[in-house]
């Protein structure tokens, strides 16, 4: 795992950053094209802690409930599959309905409820069959912060990842959507320096507690609770 102030790459060899990515600005099934254009599926289609990782400073743009409004991913989680004791797909619980949209495409959304009140995203990542995803936790907010401010009615906008599925208006009803089209979509951003790559526990978890795989920008104020 990178630590603070080593050189991720040390340990993501065969990974690449976002912002190294070209992807064309082609309409997408008739759709208006969105600006900056998306991450195309393939870069999720590797394991969940170098989606994780690599996601840092990229940007998150949904058009849910017709405003745009985006934000900078400054946090992130990785759930890496089956072995994983806090994945919701652990080998103890199975495939079941909950969990179903984690064993779909790379680049997809997994929508689920956290303690029956929020709703949180995550990206599928590798192989399809294979149950692995990457939560987004915390944003930075770069558009739309007026919109974001009436949806929540509170100053915390994005700093955790309960507050930016309502900031960003991201419900039950883009569950299974690829994230490289509206309403809803992931672009390269700018680079996080290695420096400033912090990694950690997972939050709010009680089995794989010990494993680091909680990444973030140290230099942002809207990281959520560490």
């Amino acid at each position: 795992m990178p630590r603070r102030g080593a050189d991720p790459e040390a340990h993501l060899a065969a990974s690449r950053h976002p912002a190294s990515i070209h992807t064309p600005g082609a309409s997408l099934s008739g759709l208006r094209s969105p600006d900056p254009p998306p991450l195309p599926a393939r870069f999720f289609a590797r394991p969940a802690e170098e989606i994780a990782y690599n996601l840092l400073g990229c940007l998150l743009t949904s058009e849910c409930a017709g405003d745009r409004v985006s934000g900078r991913v400054v946090e992130t989680e990785a759930y890496v599959g089956p072995d994983d004791p806090a994945s919701h797909a652990a080998e103890r619980i199975g495939r079941t309905a909950r969990n179903d949209p984690m064993f779909g495409p790379a680049g997809t959304a997994y929508i689920h409820m956290n303690y029956g009140i929020h709703w949180l995203l995550n990206v599928v990542t590798g192989k399809t069959g294979h149950p692995a995803a990457v939560l987004i936790r915390a944003l930075e907010p770069q558009h739309g912060q007026a919109t974001m401010r009436a949806r929540r009615g509170r100053p915390e906008l994005t700093n955790g990842p309960a507050r930016l599925a309502q900031a960003l208006a991201i419900g039950p009803e883009v569950q299974r959507h690829p994230l490289d089209r509206p309403p809803l979509w992931l672009s390269p951003g700018d680079p996080v320096p290695p420096e400033a790559v912090w990694v950690g526990p997972r939050v709010g978890i009680s089995r794989g507690a010990d494993r680091e795989l909680r990444f973030y920008d140290r230099r942002s104020r809207w990281v959520s609770r560490r």
